[in-house]
């Protein structure tokens, strides 16, 4: 099962990066499958460390993942990483091997630590069109120009109809951030 956090990890400076990142989630080791050009993959490699973030906050999806925002935090438990302050609950690991191929990493971490702050509630309608369009903004030099337009209209319907502030605010920041990109 693949679920969707935010994913933090630090560079060899100590300096926090934060990315969404859909993880393959299990009770003692998760898979964590990032892009081999990211610094995410890049972090994980070099610290061994890294802190998958169950958060219902789209906004900070949305600002991870397209305005490589570091979000407010406080340094992890078991080990050198930050856990955002915003999660609901979070689990640190460690890398334990190393596979995939060119484009992309398959590092397989085992749990060395599992904090909780409150109850993940899970993501409404809106939620999930939100963090379906910010996905697809993050990729789009994969996909026709057309297609990211009408799966956008598709998805801000949505927003439109169920959503509330902070969602319709996340929906504008992608909007945007598609706009500028094409």
């Amino acid at each position: 099962m693949i679920v969707e956090t935010i994913f933090s990890t630090l560079d060899g400076s100590g300096r926090p990066n934060f990315a969404p990142m859909g993880i393959v989630w299990g009770d003692e080791f998760l898979i964590v499958r990032p892009f081999r050009n990211t610094v995410t993959c890049r972090n994980l490699l070099t610290t061994g460390y890294g802190v998958a973030n169950l958060a219902d906050d789209v906004l900070a999806y949305v600002n991870c993942a397209l305005y490589d925002a570091v979000l407010p935090h406080f340094p992890a438990k078991a080990g050198p990483g930050v856990v955002f302050e915003g999660t609901c609950s979070w689990r640190e690991m460690t890398l334990v091997s190393s596979a995939g191929n060119d484009a992309r990493a398959e590092l397989r971490c085992r749990v060395v630590y599992t904090g909780r702050q409150r109850d993940f509630l899970g993501f409404r309608r809106a939620s999930n069109a939100v963090i379906e369009a910010a996905i697809l903004a993050t990729r789009l030099n994969l996909y026709d120009p057309r297609v990211i337009a009408e799966k956008l209209d598709h998805y801000g319907e949505i927003v439109d109809k169920t959503g509330n502030d902070i969602e319709k605010e996340a929906f504008q920041l992608v909007r945007a951030y598609v706009q500028r990109g094409e």
